[in-house]
C-alpha cells in the first residue's frame, strides 16, 4: 500500500507547498482539501475524515504565509 498521507506530510515538511483550497466537487471524490505542490505531482486531495490530521500544519503555514515568511 502507497503510503499517502505520510509522502504528503513529508512533502509539507520539506517546503513543497504552495497553497491548500477546499472543494466542494473534486473529480471522483467530491468534498476535500487540495494541497497545491510545486512539485508533481501538483495537486493532492485529502477526503474530510482526514482534515484533522493537517490542520496544525496548515494553520501553521497560513500563519506564515499572511506574515510573508517562507
Amino acid at each position: 500500500m502507497y503510503p499517502y498521507h505520510n509522502k504528503i506530510k513529508q512533502r509539507m515538511k520539506n517546503g513543497e507547498l504552495e497553497t491548500f483550497y477546499f472543494c466542494d466537487s473534486y473529480p471522483k471524490i467530491g468534498e476535500c482539501l487540495v494541497l497545491v505542490f510545486k512539485t508533481e505531482p501538483i495537486f493532492r486531495p485529502i477526503r474530510p475524515h482526514k482534515y484533522h490530521e493537517y490542520e496544525e500544519f496548515l494553520a501553521e503555514f497560513k500563519k506564515q504565509d499572511e506574515l510573508g515568511k517562507p
